[in-house]
Formats: C-alpha cells, structure tokens, sequence
C-alpha cells in the first residue's frame, strides 16, 4: 500500500471530515509510518484537549491493521492503557508489561532487564506520553530510555509518542522528558513533531473545553516581564457542563451526583494528599454514611507499585501505581509490626475487571502522605529483617532481603481511600463528572504555570461535567 492510498485509509477511517490542521498531520503520519522513513525516527504528536487527536488515533490504527502493518498500543498506566484500547478498538498495554522480562515465576521485574522485541516493522503507538519520566513510575528504572531500547532493538521498528504539553509533567520534572525534542535527540533519534491546537467541537457545544482551550492559549501566551501569567477566569455563561459549587451546597451536589453518574464516575480532584484525605474521610461518614474503617464496595486507589500479588494473575503484569480498586470482601484486619493490615478480595476496573486475593495496608488509608512516609518504612523494614519467626541470627542478609521480596506484609498493597485524589493520581484517566477542589488558593500561586497546567489537567479529566469548588477565580456568568 502506498503513501497515497494510505492516506485515504486514515480519511476513511476518521468519523467526521478533517480540518487543514488535522489533513496535514494525517499526511505526515502517513508518511511516517512507510517504508521510506528511517527507522531511528520517532514521530511526536501534541494535542491538546478537544483536537481530535483521540479520534485520528483510532484511524490511524485501523488503517495500520488494513496495510497489515503490526501495531503495538502502550501507556504508561493500566488506566491509560484502558482508554487507548477503546478508542483504538484493540488491546492496549503498560510500557511496563511490554517491555519488561518476567522471572521463571512469571513475576514482572520492577527493575528487570528489557526484553527482546521480536517484531520487524512494527509501530509502537504510546498514548499519555507526557506522563513518562526519565524514572519508572516507583523511581527505579530509566522507563524512557528503556522504552526507547526496546522499541528500536526491533528490525525497522518506530514509535509515536502521543502527549499534551499542556497537563501536568511527570512528579519532579518541569517539563515532560517524552514530549521533549531535545531529549529525544540525545538518544539518536530522528524527531518529527506535530502539534494539534485547533478544536474540533465549537465553543457553544463544550463549556469544559472552551475553559480548558482558554488556559491552554493563556501557557502559549507566557508570562510577563514579572514571570506571572494573568489571573485565569472561568467562563460558565451558556454552558451547562461547567457550575460553580459553595462549600455549603457540597455534600448535596456530591450525593446528587452519585445517584446520577455512580460512585465509580464521580471524581473530586484536589491539590495535596492532606485536602484528599479530609475530603475522603467526609464523604464516607457525611454521604456513604460509613463507619467501619473498610467496607465491601469500599473504592481504593494503589499509592505505590506491586509486583507480587499480580503475579498468578494472567495478562496482569503489576499493579501500578495509581490504580483504582474495589473491595469485593473483607477477610479479616490484623496488627503486626507496628502497622495495620487486613486480607480482602479486590476488583480492578481499569485492568480488564480481574478479581485478586490480596494484602493491604490500612495505615496508609489516611496518612497524609502518598505513601509510608521513609522513616516509618524502615522502621517496618527492619522490623521485618529481626524478627525470629522468619530468620535466624545466621541468616545472610541476601537472603533476608530475597525473603523480603515475597514476604505478604512488605509487599502488601499500600491504598488510599478513592472518593477524592491529588491531580497528579488523576492523569491517564477520565470521568463523568469531575469536582476540582479551588479552595484556599493564594491569589499569587493562581498566575504560575504550574496553576495553569494543574488547573488544566483537572478540567480535562472529565467528560461530561465540572463542578469548581469554591472558586476564588473571576468567575464569568
């Protein structure tokens, strides 16, 4: 199939007709993904919110598949992984499961070697690049350059790394390492970019989207000679998707919504792990009207990555950071090593609804830390390496450590409550209705950048409505 005809692939593939923008990008992808393009080039595609880059993604696949070209779908996140395979319609999976080796067990190496890619001519469509840092998701491994070996260790093999500049960069990083030219080209390669600003849906059609278009433009724009971006407003005139919630009307609009949209597709985004832990212990006692520390239907989100208990669950290569879970039955709680514990029986949504028995940390519930604070991790830690039940006095540390790895205590799931999560924790997802938690901002952190792409990758997290919470924002109505 040549370049023209492929072309015409994508166009009949995409459900509404391109504007100029979007025509080129489809003839640059088409390019990209022929025989006449070197195989150390890799192809960047920003675009931002309402772009239709989800849409030209799911062409472009499937006019791949009728070229019977191999493509291969990644994300960094099952979450991730979970929204590429629908709007692909084909099997999405994390970078980690991907690139990985797994032991003779069949345990996923959390800092492994990367596996052989045994494909020729492949491309490798990775969508939320912009979530992927220079470090693996539990800061152990270099997941970009290890990503970058993989896929080109293929004969003829190249990757389209798909990503909104505007969101929020990868914990510890200012800018997005995976979005970054500069970055790319240290590792040999060959970059084209595009960049999708133009909306598809018009202003009238999607207050979320006119909101989030206006901050976006407003981190094109820059700061000023000061180093301050302009006070953003929001604009909820003539939308019905975008209100304004007093904290008196909160508990009212927060059960309303769960009877509209469900528990699971309502989401209140907030900025720190302390406002998400407050928010989580209300709405439990105030809404769900919940007094048992953990309850069956309980939603939980995985603070930290685990590669145990996913182990004999197949197609499941780890539980990520960042995953939502349900409990299915409570076994039973216990208190060992200075910690909190119990056995419970969980569902996954976002990974395929797979069911697992597994171990839990319950102290981590309503920490306000994102996970084990250190020094109390290694209290637990050493707690663990002394105790007589497990080891003697001649046991070697190396082997200590080997029986620490599999031991169900120290590999037991670190969970926060889910009802409310930090901004970062919502990346890679979408629902329904999104509250975003505006609060207490001073009015100086509102005209940094990094206000800007948090307040974005909030809006954008949603689908269908926002609610802002208290906003201190000029508000347009």
């Amino acid at each position: 199939m040549d370049i023209r005809e492929f072309t015409e692939r994508i166009f009949m593939h995409l459900p509404y007709v391109p504007n100029d923008q979007q025509t080129q990008l489809i003839a640059a992808l088409a390019k990209f993904c022929s025989e006449d393009m070197p195989s150390d080039s890799v192809f960047m595609l920003c675009g931002y919110a309402g772009t239709g880059k989800t849409s030209l993604t799911g062409a472009l696949v499937r006019a791949l598949r009728d070229a019977m070209v191999p493509v291969v779908l990644m994300a960094p996140t099952g979450r991730a992984a979970k929204v590429l395979s629908t709007m692909a319609a084909g099997v999405a999976t994390t970078i980690h499961r991907r690139i990985y080796r797994s032991s003779e067990s069949g345990i996923l190496l959390s800092h492994g070697e990367v596996a052989d890619n045994p494909l020729q001519n492949a491309v490798f469509i990775v969508d939320e690049a912009s979530m992927i840092g220079q470090e693996s998701l539990d800061g152990r491994d270099n997941l970009l350059e290890d990503l970058i070996h993989y896929v080109y260790s293929g004969i003829g093999c190249r990757m389209i790394l798909i990503g909104d500049t505007a969101q929020l960069p990868p914990v510890g990083c200012e800018e997005s390492p995976a979005m970054d030219v500069a970055v790319l080209r240290m590792y040999g390669l060959h970059v084209i970019r595009a960049v999708l600003t133009k909306t598809v849906r018009q202003r009238e059609e999607s207050g979320i989207l006119y909101n989030a278009t206006r901050l976006r433009r407003g981190l094109r724009r820059g700061p000023d000679r000061k180093g301050e971006l302009i006070t953003p407003e929001l604009i909820l005139k003539d939308y019905s998707d975008v209100e304004s919630v007093e904290g008196e009307d909160l508990e009212d609009s927060i059960s309303a919504s769960y009877s509209e949209f469900g528990e699971e597709n309502t989401l209140l985004i907030t900025r720190s792990n302390r406002r998400a832990t407050a928010y989580n212990l209300a709405i439990r006692s105030r809404i769900l009207g919940r007094e048992e520390e953990l309850c069956r239907g309980e939603r939980l989100m995985v603070a930290k990555n685990n590669y145990l208990w996913s182990a004999k669950i197949k197609g499941l290569d780890f539980i990520a950071n960042g995953d939502m879970a349900t409990v299915d039955r409570v076994y039973g709680v216990e208190e060992k090593y200075g910690l909190r514990f119990a056995d419970v029986s969980i569902t996954l949504p976002d990974r395929g609804g797979v069911s697992l028995d597994c171990k839990i940390m319950l102290s981590t519930l309503t920490s306000d830390n994102a996970t084990l604070p250190p020094e109390q991790l290694e209290q637990f830690y050493q707690a663990v390496l002394n105790d007589p039940s497990l080891f003697t006095e001649s046991t070697s540390m190396k082997t200590r450590m080997r029986i620490l790895r599999s031991d169900p205590y120290v590999a037991a799931l670190q969970v926060k409550y889910a009802y409310a999560v930090t901004c970062h924790k919502s990346q890679g997802g979408q629902w329904p209705h999104v509250y975003i938690d505006m609060g207490g901002i001073a009015d100086e952190a509102t005209r940094t950048v990094d206000f800007y792409r948090w307040l974005y990758t909030a809006i954008t997290r949603a689908t269908t409505r926002v609610s802002f919470i208290a906003p201190q924002l000029k508000i347009v109505e």
